[in-house]
């Protein structure tokens, strides 16, 4: 998961149509259930140590499934797998990189996921900086790559922490920097994302139309740490190796110096030839009085493998299931169903939500809110607002009890890049709660990931604010009032067909 927020505090000024006054019975008891009685910390740490990293298509994330539904069934509950239709298998292999000239020396490096190995050849030659974010500039660098490990763009831009303090001027140049970079992003349209989307399933397999070996991919974390992504939607037939930040530089230092860096490396992995199903673990409280109506707690139980998944998202997958706990056994009955749902295929982009919520798309209407919580171990600060600033009010009033928990704020903010998204087409209001980060921009994707990072405290706060949140909204007179819908946009999956017919004839 990976999010970005823009920032506006609110006033209470914005009240909801016909405002609900918040019922706030119970809300003792589930703060108490969460803070004095939890289990969160047990079951992340087996969830982190003992079934370990959970790649979507592993054993590993469907022993996960299996394990939080028979969590969820021993605390009351009852619980199913869901399946869905997710896309090839991918197996990590071994992977080795050298750089050889000019000097010599191993760098470390991990094949990008849903990418093609070497099959078991080891691939030698120069290194070339090019541009590839746009048509555009591929057509200008397209020629230089064959034979050679290309750098796809420049550095991210990371500002050294134990280093001297940003000058304004570092501010406005960096700035000015991250604005040209970001340049080509900046046509949010359906049509222009669409077509963004295809190009980047379609650039491996026009890279290795023209001869590159495969594509290093900049790390974009300080101290070695790395970011691991890549999707079933977007397979390359072309070897992918993600390197750390510093050796990323190393090698744009020595292009830019005159210098013609060489690498040779060999990575095996192993694409599958046939989509596969996965499954979302679901569990409810079935409410007392509008069964039919729902509010949904959800995070995502896939994780990336370099680590140990905890914070990304293990602890909110746990919170959530902690959260389930607490209203099971504080005997809290609430009026509308609450479902616990925890997502598999998050990281390939938000797959196993979407799956949900097309498949569930003739319920949406009853579907009171969806709660995310997927911004690492940090205690909750409040709610972001997604767009719904006619929902300010009642946000205000919802985390009134909570605010002895200091998690009584509310913003104007969207945020990206985790589940709550797959809803908002369907009118669903959604928000992704916000959080204290705790070093997540470090551990999020990276081999840092692991079980040592989380924060007890944090977590058990997290848990009540879901719990007694959850059921407010459960309990609330009415639905909550449909934001807006939007046609579901249709994810490329297949390169263009020129595209493939020119590799298929190499």
């Amino acid at each position: 998961m990976r999010f970005l927020t823009y920032v506006f505090v609110l006033a209470w000024t914005t009240p909801l149509p016909a405002q609900s006054t918040v019922d706030t019975t119970g809300t003792g008891s589930l703060i108490d259930q969460a803070m004095h009685h939890s289990e969160v910390m047990q079951n992340l740490e087996y969830l982190s140590d003992n079934i370990g990293p959970r790649l979507s298509t592993s054993p590993a994330m469907r022993r996960a499934n299996d394990w939080t539904a028979t969590r969820f069934q021993g605390y009351g509950l009852s619980a199913h797998l869901e399946p869905y239709q997710f896309g090839i298998t991918w197996q990590r292999g071994t992977a080795s990189l050298r750089i050889t000239v000019p000097f010599s020396r191993e760098i470390t490096a991990h094949s990008w996921a849903w990418t093609e190995g070497t099959r078991g050849k080891t691939l030698a030659g120069p290194v070339v900086l090019t541009d590839l974010s746009t048509p555009e500039s591929l057509a200008v660098y397209q020629s230089k790559v064959r034979g050679a490990w290309v750098l796809p763009r420049a550095p991210f831009l990371i500002w050294n922490p134990d280093g001297p303090a940003k000058t304004p001027e570092d501010s406005v140049r960096l700035e000015e920097q991250r604005k040209l970079r970001n340049a080509p992003f900046a046509d949010t349209s359906a049509i222009a994302v669409m077509k963004r989307r295809q190009y980047q399933l379609d650039l491996p397999y026009i890279l290795k139309s023209a001869g590159a070996l495969g594509t290093l991919i900049d790390g974009a974390k300080e101290h070695a740490l790395m970011t691991m992504s890549g999707s079933p939607t977007r397979v390359s037939p072309l070897p992918s190796m993600v390197i750390s930040h510093e050796d990323y530089t190393l090698l744009t230092r020595l292009i830019g110096a005159g210098v013609v860096p060489r690498v040779e490396g060999q990575v095996q992995n192993r694409l599958g030839t046939t989509p596969v199903q996965q499954w979302n673990t679901i569990a409810e409280i079935r409410g007392a009085q509008l069964p039919g109506q729902v509010v949904i707690l959800g995070a995502h139980l896939d994780s990336w493998d370099l680590g140990t998944g905890t914070t990304d998202n293990g602890t909110g997958a746990m919170v959530v299931l902690e959260a389930a706990r607490a209203i099971a056994q504080s005997r809290v009955q609430p009026k509308r169903t609450i479902r616990f749902m925890l997502f598999s295929g998050e990281e390939e982009g938000l797959l196993g939500s979407r799956a949900y919520a097309a498949a569930h798309s003739g319920d949406m209407d009853s579907v009171q809110a969806v709660l995310v919580l997927d911004n690492g171990t940090g205690a909750v600060t409040g709610q972001a607002l997604q767009g719904r600033t006619d929902l300010a009010g009642l946000w205000h009033q919802l985390l009134a009890p909570l605010a002895t928990l200091n998690a009584d704020s509310v913003r104007d903010a969207n945020k990206n890049g985790t589940d709550h998204l797959s809803f908002l087409p369907y009118g669903v209001p959604g928000f992704n709660f916000d959080q204290i980060s705790r070093g997540y921009d470090h551990t999020h994707h990276s081999q840092s990931d692991t079980y040592d990072k989380a924060v007890e405290g944090d977590l058990k706060q997290a848990a009540a604010v879901m719990a007694v949140t959850a059921v407010e909204l459960a309990n609330l007179p009415e639905l909550l009032p449909r934001g807006p819908k939007s046609p579901v946009q249709p994810m490329p999956t297949k390169p263009s067909a020129g595209v493939a017919t020119r590799v298929s004839r190499r």
